[in-house]
């Protein structure tokens, strides 16, 4: 795969989760924050995800960001949907994806949700089994996502294990 230059992609970004956390020490608890990230071109068909963790919530965030923007990926997109069923499993979280026909828009909640606006997907049914982590969810989504074939691509591989 080509080289990807983020200056090249109009990239926005969302923030999926925040969590605060805690460090229990001998004055007390110091408190930090970790932000889950989703960043994207939806022109393009780039999507990506970042974990950032800091002292306060704008430098988590920040962090999160340039960490998706490090992770992106092309992700196939046919006629606005994708292109076949896909499951996909991160951890203890399951989702489940088909396509859905034009006008449809994105039926799907949570981390899910913003993965798909800023992939490009525009129609799509979707449901998250097992855990609602939207750590989990999130990486199962991207996984899933990112293991799309197209009917070509897919019968060149069965020709392949074939012979």
């Amino acid at each position: 795969m080509e080289k990807l230059s983020v200056e090249d992609l109009d990239i926005k970004d969302k923030v999926i989760h925040i969590s605060r956390v805690a460090k229990v020490v001998k004055g007390g608890r110091r408190f930090g924050f970790s932000a889950l990230v989703v960043a994207g071109d939806p022109d393009a068909n780039f999507v990506g995800i970042g974990l950032g963790k800091a002292k306060e919530v704008p430098e988590a965030i920040r962090k999160g960001t340039e960490q998706a923007k490090k992770n992106l990926i092309k992700v196939k997109v046919h006629k606005n949907s994708i292109p076949h069923e896909q499951y996909g499993k991160s951890g203890a979280g399951y989702v489940f994806m088909k396509p859905a026909p034009e006008g449809t828009g994105i039926i799907a909640g949570g981390a899910m949700r913003a993965i798909f606006e800023l992939s490009g997907i525009k129609n799509v049914y979707a449901k998250s089994i097992g855990s609602s982590n939207p750590h989990n969810v999130a990486n199962a989504t991207l996984k899933c996502i990112s293991s799309f074939f197209y009917k070509g691509e897919l019968d060149k591989i069965r020709k392949h294990y074939k012979s």
